[in-house]
């Protein structure tokens, strides 16, 4: 039996020569004179605002390009030395592992041990084999408990863990993966970043990773390649990557180099632990331990959850206005193997202009409470009310898109004015499929608000399911920004995400899911300091109470009070 490693050249995993690519029944090549190669066992950080052709490049290097998504295409990809016009994804999944933006798209098996049996059994691996590489796999990501579940029961997240499973089981010399992180909880995504990083250093594993959320990263790659309208603008080292960022792309620039930029350093810092580094060489922060609890915290006592429930902060009484009511609130889900509680008594009241981000892990109920409150899921017991109406945005954008045009998704004044309210500038006669992943995902959330914009038909709450998908930061802060709009307006809003950045930027209360149950409600920036993940980096480069955001970091290091320069 061939192994992956055969035919793998010793000094090119993937090489791009004088690319173009222009898809069918498009005006412009979506990828335009791209000359890259990525040496075996490089870990290559694909970085570019949200539509620079990432993704289109990712496809082009594993075969889907040109013969899944057909077009016009001129120069060569070679895959281990093999020639992707001659060869297709199939002839090339011995060699390179791809794993897409939206891994929903990706199962089709009827359970997770499957779903990972079967690129195996195609490889010719035998039984004890296949054994070995899926519980390998499983152990390496966290899944051996869903091995025997069904993939429709799974969440976002999972899906996304057996998707990155299906593609690392073969051991390919090749992985190639699209926003991997985006829908895993900040521990998961941490540990996957740093067993991709084992893989290649110990096992030789080139690595493409594309992401959006760079800060998560960047420490792992050896280089960093940024994209930019189908071109390559940039290909550097991680600090030179910074440097450049700062200059000419603000919106690629992490946390950590933003706040060194603005108060005037000049080295910018790779990850959290260069930057503490930095900071204590030149006398910024205190020592490891002396930052200190935050003031004000309250815990309830002598509740059934696994863990206590923490109030932090004094909030107003919501029961008079509130657009959510939670009482009791039990939840089951049945997949076929049986009921499983996915909400656990869950109390729970938001009021109107309210802006709360709903975190916790992979699996805690987060989408489960977001679709009952939509009246997709009846409460098993207790009560779930929103008096005021909701619309809600779900993770899969393509759920939403069912015409051939995008003009015909949104059309008249009031789908003109949800577009704008987006950001969102496309061609109306564009095949929404043929749109990029942030650009889906921003159709989508104006097809959600679509006659809500225009101030006369707002709901009571408006509820987002990890809208951040495929958007890049300056698209996430207008999404921020849109969030402030509806807020202003009066009704509440509740995004589920598992950006940490996200949630800093626009959130002014945090809920926090463990395992079904409220775990924390809390002001944001109280739960996103002073913790090791459901932290921003520049909570945890600085270690200061209630300090989450750039602004108000850098009010610290320059002296002023970090709530005034937050403002």
């Amino acid at each position: 039996m061939a192994r992956a490693s055969e035919g793998l050249g010793d000094d090119s995993a993937l090489q791009f020569n004088d690319l173009t690519f222009t898809y069918n029944g498009a005006e412009a090549p979506v990828l335009e004179r791209i000359s890259l190669e990525v040496g075996a066992g490089e870990f290559v950080l694909l970085a570019g605002r949200s539509g620079s052709g990432k993704t289109s490049l990712l496809r082009a290097g594993c075969g889907l390009v040109p013969h899944f998504h057909g077009g016009l295409i001129e120069g060569e990809v070679r895959v281990a030395g093999r020639d992707t016009r001659e060869f297709g994804p199939g002839q090339l999944a011995d060699v390179v592992g791809y794993v897409a933006q939206d891994p929903e798209t990706q199962v089709i098996s009827t359970t997770v041990a499957a779903e990972l049996d079967l690129p195996l059994r195609f490889r010719g691996y035998s039984g004890a084999e296949r054994a070995r590489a899926i519980e390998e796999v499983a152990l390496a990501l966290n899944i051996p408990h869903l091995l025997d579940r069904s993939v429709s029961a799974l969440s976002g997240g999972e899906l996304q863990r057996v998707a990155l499973a299906v593609a690392l089981a073969p051991r390919p010399p090749l992985i190639l993966l699209d926003e991997p992180t985006s829908q895993l909880d900040p521990v998961s995504g941490d540990e996957l970043i740093w067993l991709l990083r084992r893989l290649n250093e110990e096992w030789g594993v080139a690595v493409v990773l594309a992401e959006h959320r760079i800060e998560r990263c960047l420490a792992a790659a050896d280089r960093v390649v940024v994209m930019d309208r189908g071109r390559v603008r940039m290909d550097g080292s991680p600090a030179e990557f910074l440097r450049y960022a700062n200059r000419s792309e603000p919106a690629l620039a992490t946390p950590g180099s933003r706040l060194f930029n603005l108060v005037g350093i000049d080295t910018p810092p790779v990850g959290v632990r260069d930057g503490r580094m930095i900071l204590r060489q030149r006398g910024y922060r205190p020592e490891p331990g002396q930052g200190g609890r935050s003031p004000g915290r309250a815990e309830t006592g002598n509740r059934r959850s696994s863990g206590p429930r923490v109030t932090i902060g004094r909030r107003r009484d919501r029961a008079r206005d509130s657009v959510l009511r939670a009482k009791g609130l039990w939840v089951e889900l049945d997949s076929g193997e049986g009921p499983v509680d996915v909400l656990r008594d869950v109390d729970l009241e938001v009021g109107p202009g309210e802006r709360i981000a709903l975190m916790g892990r992979n699996g805690a109920g987060k989408s489960t409470l977001l679709r009952t409150a939509a009246g997709l899921g009846e409460p098993a017991q207790g009560r779930l009310d929103t008096p005021e109406g909701i619309a809600l945005l779900t993770q899969s954008p393509d759920d939403y898109l069912v015409r051939e045009r995008v003009g015909d998704e949104l059309s008249g004044p009031s789908g003109e004015a949800a577009l704008r309210a987006v950001g969102l500038r496309v061609d109306p006669d564009a095949d929404p499929r043929d749109l990029a992943g942030g650009e889906r995902q921003r159709l989508a959330l104006a097809i959600a608000l679509a006659g809500r914009m225009d101030g006369a038909e707002l709901p009571g709450l408006v509820a987002l399911d990890e809208p951040t998908r495929g958007l890049d930061r300056s698209l996430k802060d207008g999404l921020a920004e849109l969030i402030g709009l509806l807020s202003g307006r009066g009704a509440a809003v509740i995004v589920a995400t598992h950006d940490v950045e996200f949630a800093a930027a626009f959130a002014d209360r945090v809920l926090l899911l463990g395992a079904g149950e409220l775990i924390a409600d809390a002001a944001a920036n109280e739960v996103l300091s002073g913790g090791w993940y459901f932290a921003t980096e520049i909570a945890r480069m600085l270690d200061r109470p209630g300090v989450i955001t750039v602004e108000q970091g850098a009010g610290v290091l320059l002296g002023r009070d970090p709530v005034e320069a937050g403002r």
